[in-house]
C-alpha cells in the first residue's frame, strides 16, 4: 500500500496542501466543495492518519528529550513513566523519538550533568521538570540559543522563552491547601513543612507557601499563626520530633511536597490530640496514612497526565506545526478517606 503524503492528496483532490492540512487536522476554514473533494480522495485511498504521519516533513525524524527526577529516588515521578509510555505508544507511527533522562532530585550537579548528556544528542525539543530554579533557567537559555524548543511541566518558571508549561497553578494550589486546613482548624498554630529542597532555589515551594499565606491574609479567620519548617528526609524524624516538642499546641500541618508520609509516620506514633494534616500526591505510603486518618487531605497533581500532555504539545508542534499552548493548567483533585479506595493498589 502506498504511503500517501499531504502533497499526494492535494494533487488527487485538486486542492492546495494547506487545504488538505486543514481538513486532516480540523483547523481553519475550508469550503464545502474543497472538503467534499478531499474526503472523496481520503475514502478512495483508505486514508489512515499514521500513514500520512510517516511522510510528513520530508521524513525528518524528530528527537524529543524529557528530563525529570529519577523515579527510583522519588516515587512521585513514577506515574510520569506511564505518561511517557502512553505518548510513545500514541505517536509510534510518527517520525518522533522520545528519550528519557533522569537526574537526582536532591542534586543540582546531577541536573547539570544529565542535561549536558542530553544536549549531546542534539534534540529538537526538550520537556523538563525545572526542579532547580536557577539551573533550569540557565538550561532553557542554552536551549533557546541552540534553537531547541523547550517545554516544562509540574513546576513553572517565569521566562518568556519557554514554549509551554503543563501543570497546576501552584499559588492557587497553596490557597486550596489553606482552605482545607481552614475547615479543620479554627485557631492556633499551623506549620508549613518543606522537605528535602533548598527553599531559595525551589520556586514551586515558594509559590505554594505564598498562596497558603495569601489565603489566610484574605481570610476572616485571624486566629491562626503560621510558621515554616525546612527539614531533610535523612533527619526528618528527629527534626520533626524536636519541633513538635517545642510546639505542643500545634493544630495543623501543610506539607508542600509528596513526602507527607515521613511526617505522618512520626505523628502516628505520638499520643495526644490529632493534628490536622494536608499534603500532596497519591504515593502508596501517603494513601495508607490517609486511610488511617493521620492525613486528612491529599492534593493530587496528576504527574502522569502532566508528562503525557507536555510531550503531546511538542510532538504536535513538530509534526503538524500546531501552535504550542503557552500554558495548560490541569485541575487539582482533592482526595480524602472517602474517595481514596479507587487509588489504592
Amino acid at each position: 500500500m502506498k504511503n500517501y503524503t499531504i502533497k499526494d492528496i492535494a494533487k488527487l483532490a485538486d486542492v492546495s496542501k494547506g487545504t488538505v492540512d486543514r481538513v486532516l487536522h480540523n483547523r481553519g476554514k475550508v469550503s464545502q466543495n474543497a472538503l467534499d473533494k478531499v474526503n472523496v480522495v481520503l475514502s478512495e485511498i483508505d486514508y489512515k492518519p499514521n500513514l500520512i504521519a510517516r511522510n510528513l516533513k520530508n521524513n525528518k525524524i524528530y528527537q524529543i528529550c524529557i528530563l525529570l527526577p529519577d523515579p527510583d529516588l522519588d516515587a512521585y515521578w513514577l506515574p510520569c513513566i506511564e505518561g511517557i509510555n502512553d505518548a510513545k505508544t500514541e505517536f509510534s507511527s510518527f517520525n518522533v523519538v522520545i528519550e528519557s533522562y533522569f537526574f537526582d532530585p536532591t542534586s543540582t550537579s546531577s541536573f547539570i550533568t544529565i542535561n549536558q548528556k542530553l544536549l549531546e544528542t542534539h534534540p529538537d525539543a526538550v520537556l523538563l521538570v525545572p526542579l532547580f530554579y536557577k539551573e533550569a533557567l540557565d538550561a532553557i537559555d542554552n536551549y533557546n540559543s541552540l534553537g531547541i524548543i523547550s517545554g516544562t511541566f509540574n513546576n513553572q518558571l517565569k521566562s518568556r522563552i519557554i514554549n509551554s508549561f503543563v501543570g497546576q497553578d501552584l499559588f492557587q494550589s497553596g490557597r486550596v491547601a489553606a482552605s482545607l486546613l481552614d475547615l479543620l482548624v479554627d485557631k492556633g498554630l499551623i506549620a508549613i513543612i518543606h522537605i528535602d529542597e533548598e527553599y531559595e532555589n525551589a520556586q514551586h515551594m515558594q509559590e505554594k507557601e505564598k498562596g497558603f499565606r495569601n489565603y489566610f491574609a484574605d481570610s476572616l479567620n485571624q486566629k491562626l499563626e503560621i510558621i515554616t519548617l525546612n527539614i531533610k528526609s535523612y533527619d526528618a524524624q528527629n527534626n520533626l520530633t524536636d519541633f513538635l516538642n517545642k510546639h505542643l499546641h500545634l493544630k495543623g500541618i501543610f506539607v508542600t511536597t509528596s513526602k507527607s508520609f515521613q511526617i505522618a509516620e512520626v505523628l502516628s506514633k505520638r499520643e495526644g490530640k490529632k493534628i490536622a494534616f494536608v499534603g500532596y500526591d497519591l504515593l502508596q505510603a501517603n494513601l495508607e496514612y490517609l486511610q488511617k486518618n493521620v492525613i486528612n487531605f491529599l492534593i493530587h497533581q496528576n504527574p502522569k497526565k502532566q508528562a503525557y500532555k507536555g510531550l503531546s504539545l511538542l510532538v504536535e508542534h513538530l509534526i503538524f506545526e500546531k501552535k504550542i499552548s503557552k500554558e495548560v493548567l490541569l485541575p487539582l483533585y482533592i482526595i480524602n478517606n472517602e474517595n481514596a479506595k479507587e487509588y489504592l493498589k
